[in-house]
């Protein structure tokens, strides 16, 4: 018999905000106002999406971030907590509130969003090195940037030197670039075009010019890179190999969340010990059912759901987990 001896599957590093969601006919112009149909405020953020998404999908998760000392914070511990996300190590934060993003999402789904980051941005080295011992027992600890840049880089590094595989989604774009020592312990980046374009220098429009930026990436030291190819789909290239993830067909009406499902999907996959060839499609059946609810938590999918998506596309589901020690 094998020993786990990992407590947790994924453990994320990230922000946590209250959304803010009006879905519109149209997204404004510049000084215009547009009247929406809907209204929707719930729990949210880069980070704690990704923690939820991944408990969603059969991980054992945990949570490291910081929120206010007020109901939002309240609300936003207690949606992790009620789909068995660890949140221990959610600091409450006396003298900065819970970050908010302000959502608009038009009729076909496309979104458009503002962030203060409030409590997020008081994370620091120390809360990272407080969290040592739950990174060191981690599989896959998975990071995007809404996070101080010093802070996710300590993060990295720590989840690399406890042993366990990094994932970065690499969102918002950071002030300054990462440093080129960190981007090494990258197992697997997953930047958007824009993030692609900020990190390589190349607009990243189709499958070709994903390719080049995500070779600039390999050559960085990356692992392996999963780029956004415009709206044709996904380009998912680590050495000697790649795969190409068109759209799955499905009926999006909000691109909240998308993201998070992508980068939480890939990062399950790679706790449970599957090849990138597998962990990509899972990855991008995530996404797509993401897109066909308003919001982004309550409409983060669950794992059979993703392997029903799988089947009706007669992509391959990935078998029952192996033991991984």
């Amino acid at each position: 018999m094998v020993i786990d001896s990992r407590a947790w599957d994924v453990v994320v590093v990230g922000g946590t905000n209250t959304d803010h969601l009006v879905r519109a006919p149209a997204l404004p112009e510049p000084g215009a106002t547009v009247q929406g149909d809907v209204y929707v405020e719930s729990p949210g953020g880069k980070g704690a999406n990704q923690a939820l998404a991944c408990a969603r999908l059969g991980a054992r998760a945990a949570f490291v971030s910081r929120v206010g000392a007020e109901a939002r914070g309240d609300a936003a511990i207690a949606a992790l907590e009620a789909e068995g996300v660890d949140a221990s190590h959610v600091a409450r934060d006396e003298d900065a509130p819970t970050g908010v993003a302000l959502i608009a999402v038009d009729a076909s789904g496309e979104k458009s969003i503002v962030t203060a980051p409030g409590a997020n941005h008081r994370v620091r080295v120390a809360d990272v090195e407080e969290a040592t011992r739950l990174l060191h027992r981690a599989r896959v600890v998975l990071l995007q940037l809404e996070l101080p840049l010093d802070a996710v880089e300590a993060a990295v590094r720590a989840a690399h030197a406890g042993g366990a595989r990094v994932v970065l989604d690499p969102a918002p774009p950071p002030s300054r670039p990462l440093a080129e020592d960190v981007l090494r312990l990258v197992d697997l980046i997953r930047p958007d075009a824009g993030e692609a374009r900020a990190l390589t220098g190349i607009e990243v429009r189709d499958r070709a010019s994903a390719r080049d930026a995500a070779e600039v990436l390999l050559r960085r030291g990356v692992g392996a890179a999963c780029v956004q190819a415009g709206s044709a789909g996904d380009l998912l290239v680590w050495r000697g190999g790649e795969r190409w993830l068109p759209r799955l067909p499905v009926r999006s009406v909000d691109a909240t969340g998308a993201g998070d499902a992508f980068a939480a999907a890939l990062a399950v996959m790679l706790a449970e010990g599957r090849p990138l060839d597998d962990a990509g499609p899972f990855a991008s059946a995530a996404a797509a059912l993401t897109t066909t609810k308003l919001g982004a938590q309550a409409a983060l999918p669950r794992r059979d759901e993703v392997e029903a998506l799988l089947l009706s596309a007669g992509l391959p589901v990935p078998g029952p987990r192996a033991a991984v020690p």
